[in-house]
């Protein structure tokens, strides 16, 4: 059952970013294009979709388990830390350049545009880089952090 319900999730996830233009580079430059032709759309979805999510996340934080009867798993990091801060510029670089972002670029692959296999290809093998740089850290004693 939960995974219908996942996949259910992700072609509703999917078809909302195909009809709002996100899984669009052209649309997307456009939005991040504020010293031309600045496209103003992409920012009333992403005004729906931080309010529908603060929605959800209010809701959530009061429970114990999900709709699903899953354990409620809520991100509980707070800090800004320098990692972040590098992590977000270089999504937002990436974003910019290419037009997409992962969930888009993974919907625009599906629905063919032949730009989105480069960007799915680099997340991919970025993916890759991360976890072979987090396996080679050494891990510090429990407790001493």
């Amino acid at each position: 059952m939960t995974a219908m319900v996942s996949l259910f999730s992700g072609l509703i996830f999917g078809i909302g970013l195909m009809v709002s233009g996100m899984a669009n580079p052209a649309k997307v430059q456009g939005f991040l294009d504020l010293a031309g032709r600045w496209d103003p759309s992409l920012a009333f979805v992403m005004a729906g979709a931080i309010a529908i999510g603060s929605l959800a996340f209010a809701v959530a934080k009061r429970r114990k388990h999900s709709f699903m009867g899953l354990p409620m798993q809520l991100p509980a990091g707070t800090a800004i830390t320098l990692r972040l801060v590098l992590g977000s510029a270089a999504f937002g670089i990436g974003w910019g350049l290419a037009g997409f972002c992962p969930g888009p670029a993974l919907v625009a692959l599906g629905a063919g545009y032949s730009k989105a296999w480069g960007f799915v290809a680099a997340m991919i093998a970025g993916m890759i880089v991360f976890e072979i740089v987090e396996r080679a850290k050494p891990r510090a004693a429990p407790g001493k952090r």
